[in-house]
């Protein structure tokens, strides 16, 4: 007997965005016209979350600020740790 089934067996596999920053990490948000890199705030990612429109997505949250932020990868760059 043979079975016939409605689509295909497996569904389309769709590829996640990796993420490239990790939890812990030291960012900034990407300078912007005005704001000189060296002087911009720096943030700890404090969760990945789903990607947006193809780009994955952090929280965010700097020291000097009780609440946390939400961006894309595309708005961040990383931070090198001091050496010292």
């Amino acid at each position: 007997m043979i079975r016939f089934t409605k689509g295909p067996a497996t569904a389309p596999r769709v590829e996640k965005p990796s993420h490239r920053f990790a939890v812990g990490q030291m960012v900034r948000i990407r300078s912007r016209v005005g704001i000189a890199v060296k002087d911009a705030e720096t943030f700890h990612v404090k969760a990945t979350l789903p990607a947006k429109d193809g780009s994955p997505q952090y929280r965010i949250r700097s020291d000097s600020e009780s609440h946390e932020r939400v961006t894309t990868e595309d708005n961040l760059e990383g931070v090198e740790a001091a050496a010292g």
